[in-house]
């Protein structure tokens, strides 16, 4: 099965960039997952450079609208906070400004009222009467879900 699509023929620029536009259509994409699949279908970094430059005039590519997508999907879906959405998004090749514009989207209150959540599913009592070694297990289950320390230690030591 590998060795049939290995051999398949590349797509031409034009099929490429209808392909591109219905890829894109279905749901956000960063340039980083356009450009990839472009190289995957056998297109040539000019061909590729092209119609990311094509797609990007059509609106079908926006990266800013991508990462607020990302992050308020990621945020809202999953239950990640913002440092594990800043390093997805890092890698999808996201820039900086862009990254801090899309975590801007998250609502605070929603943002603290989502780590209560996470709290409330994982232990199941009140914060105050568990002990010692369970709370640096729950903070470090927060960590791994991208929850800032200081946000975490100021909710755990409220309650």
């Amino acid at each position: 099965m590998d060795e049939y699509r290995k051999q398949k023929k590349p797509l031409a620029p034009l099929q490429a960039k209808r392909k591109a536009e219905n890829y894109c259509a279905y749901q956000e994409r960063s340039q980083q997952e356009v450009r990839n699949k472009l190289y995957e279908w056998g297109l040539h970094q000019e061909d590729v450079e092209n119609i990311i430059v094509q797609l990007i005039e059509d609106n079908f590519l926006n990266e800013e609208r991508f990462a607020k997508a990302y992050a308020l999907g990621k945020f809202r879906m999953k239950g990640w906070g913002k440092i594990k959405i800043k390093h997805h998004l890092k890698a999808k090749n996201v820039s900086e400004p862009l990254i801090r514009i899309a975590l801007k989207e998250i609502n605070e209150e929603e943002y603290y009222k989502k780590i209560e959540e996470t709290i409330e599913k994982r232990i199941k009592k009140p914060i105050s009467s568990i002990y010692f070694n369970e709370k640096s297990k729950l903070h470090t289950y927060l960590r791994s879900k991208g929850f800032e320390s200081y946000i975490i230690n100021d909710i755990i030591n409220l309650k």
